[in-house]
């Protein structure tokens, strides 16, 4: 007689909690729940309900993992808020100390231990940068260094090796301008081919994407281009222009997900390096100016504006990465 045993060479395990991390084709019973289970993969992203922030925050930023995300600054119940806080994969915690400059519209990046905020504006644009150590926040003496100061821009990297790029001074036109942070100073980077605002944007310090945004000119915009370091190449463009959306990945596995132009949104889109996929599967809770965090198989989307501020917090897991599925007999 054929046996699982005889065919794997292993019996399947009797256990009190489903394991973790999966493998794929992995099968097991779970004596606590009295089931047998198996490990699948997705065949295409969802979005699931996470922890709500204690605040409410649009045009926030956002840094760090979806199982260590961090969360600070936005527009809402005020101008700028300086509100700080960590989220653990279930729950957000704020911190008791918030940013020392509190502001909306700002660039931040980095880790939930290591961050970085720059820019964005109070009642007026600000060019104050600050870093996190896990605990607090320091004024750093590095301003950023875009004349005049700028908001709206989009950052990716670590502390120590940060990009911003875009934004918008006072006034409707954005600049194209990029600038590079070493931990201490910011130098000059290669300009964007396309000056814009409020675009997603995701990678590393010398391999960043941007994507999507507006110019003030047209409603929206669909160009994507790719950051080398040095320079700034147009790649190919997402499926639909969109502004105020957010991003999460590097610049070969990445997606980009919700915005307010030309409308309110959850839409979310797959990149693979080269081009854009549709993911089937939207955000509950449309909305833009939202901040995101991790990756492209676990990414998180958090705050943003819909009817309102929000606070609402959605995981997601993308295509081909290992689920728990119960067997049955149906």
């Amino acid at each position: 007689m054929t046996t699982y045993k005889g065919i794997n060479g292993f019996a399947v395990q009797s256990v009190a909690s489903d394991p973790s991390p999966l493998d794929e084709g992995q099968v097991w019973y779970n004596n606590a729940t009295y089931a047998f289970k198996l490990a699948a993969v997705t065949t295409a992203g969802t979005w699931a309900a996470g922890g709500t922030k204690p605040s409410a925050q649009n045009q926030l930023a956002g840094a760090g993992t979806q199982t260590a995300a961090l969360a600070f600054g936005g527009g809402a119940p005020s101008d700028g808020a300086s509100s700080t806080e960590l989220y653990n994969g279930t729950s957000w915690t704020s911190n008791p100390t918030g940013l020392n400059t509190a502001r909306r519209a700002l660039g931040g990046c980095g880790i939930q231990t290591s961050a970085l905020a720059f820019g964005g504006k109070t009642t007026v644009n600000v060019s104050n940068v600050e870093t996190w150590n896990g605990t607090s926040w320091t004024a750093s003496p590095a301003t950023y260094p875009a004349s005049p100061a700028i908001a709206f821009m989009a950052a990716a990297g670590t502390q120590t090796a940060a990009l911003g790029f875009g934004g918008v001074p006072t006034g409707p036109t954005p600049t194209n301008q990029t600038f590079e942070f070493d931990g201490s100073s910011w130098t000059t980077g290669g300009n964007m081919n396309t000056a814009r605002r409020r675009m997603a944007g995701f990678g590393t310090q010398t391999a960043a994407l941007a994507a999507g945004g507006f110019d003030d000119v047209t409603p929206a915009l669909s160009a994507v281009e790719s950051y080398n370091g040095t320079s700034w190449t147009a790649t190919t463009s997402l499926p639909s222009a969109v502004g105020g959306n957010s991003g999460a990945g590097t610049q070969t596995l990445g997606l980009s997900f919700g915005g307010d132009i030309p409308a309110n949104t959850g839409a979310t889109v797959l990149w693979n390096g080269s081009s854009w996929t549709s993911n089937p599967n939207s955000m509950a809770t449309a909305r833009g100016t939202l901040a995101g965090a991790g990756t492209q198989t676990a990414g998180l989307g958090f705050g943003g504006y819909s009817t309102a501020a929000t606070g609402s917090t959605e995981e997601f897991t993308g295509p081909g990465s290992p689920v728990t599925q119960t067997i049955t007999t149906s």
